[in-house]
């Protein structure tokens, strides 16, 4: 879903990672003319908007009250060089062996 979206606005997702905690971990690669607050707000908001429609339970915070929050409203953004890259992508996957 996320490669998608990414396709749709003009970047690249390079890695991905999901931590047990939920945590999300990715490395994006974007044109200088797309902010980071538009990438993320097309990536929560669009998979957000996907996933209730396909999965309306998810709406439901306690069988009555609609809660349309899917994702905490936070976010965490670093830039880094082609050179850190690496660095950057191993710690990603490093996330999910410090987790086991």
């Amino acid at each position: 879903m996320v490669a998608e979206i990414a396709a749709e606005y003009g970047f690249e997702i390079t890695h991905l990672e999901i931590g047990q905690d939920d945590q999300v971990d990715l490395l994006v690669s974007a044109p200088p003319k797309l902010s980071v607050t538009n990438i993320v707000r097309w990536l929560k908001g669009t998979t957000a908007f996907q996933l209730f429609r396909q999965c309306p339970e998810l709406q439901t915070s306690d069988g009555q009250q609609k809660n349309r929050h899917l994702w905490s409203p936070g976010y965490y953004v670093e830039s880094i060089g082609a050179v850190n890259e690496p660095a950057v992508a191993k710690y990603i996957d490093d996330q999910r062996q410090h987790e086991k």
